[in-house]
């Protein structure tokens, strides 16, 4: 494997081990805020941002790899390949959230994994109950194509 090849591996592996420490480090805290709905809408916000910088960066190495690289070669198709995932992923992920967010959930995260197909949803709701969780799997299964055990929905509130 290539030096190029395995510096976009490696950053795409950090970029998620940074998102899977942000999952942990918000759903392990003690609820212990006053006003839940700031720290909530808060949470959704970093999340996005620090998504938007992470894929921001994702694609800025590829990019580079793509300038580096020989034309016709290996490593310049696969960075193309993985760069059009991504973009995908990005657009996919984007549409999920609006959708989830016209079935009336005030914010909404989706994450979906850039090497597997897990699909992971943040949602704020004050009674989410199983009826919910059919509607946005509903969402997910139509327009991701999603499977029961590769989707994941964290309620918060």
């Amino acid at each position: 494997m290539s030096k190029k090849k395995k510096i976009i591996v490696l950053s795409c592996m950090i970029a998620l081990l940074a998102v899977t420490a942000v999952f942990n480090f918000v759903l392990s805290a003690p609820n212990t805020s006053a006003d839940d709905s700031v720290s909530a809408a808060n949470y959704f916000t970093e999340y996005k941002t620090e998504r938007t910088e992470s894929r921001s960066e994702q694609l800025l190495q590829l990019d580079s790899v793509i300038t580096a690289s020989e034309e016709n070669s290996q490593q310049k198709a696969e960075a193309l390949a993985l760069k059009l995932r991504l973009t995908e992923i990005i657009e996919k992920e984007l549409m999920l959230e609006k959708l989830i967010k016209a079935k009336g959930y005030e914010e909404s995260v989706v994450s979906i994994g850039l090497t597997s197909e897990n699909v992971n949803v943040i949602v704020k709701s004050e009674n989410f109950d199983q009826d919910d969780a059919v509607i946005i799997y509903t969402i997910l299964a139509k327009e991701a194509d999603a499977s029961p055990e590769k989707v994941n929905i964290i309620p918060i509130n």
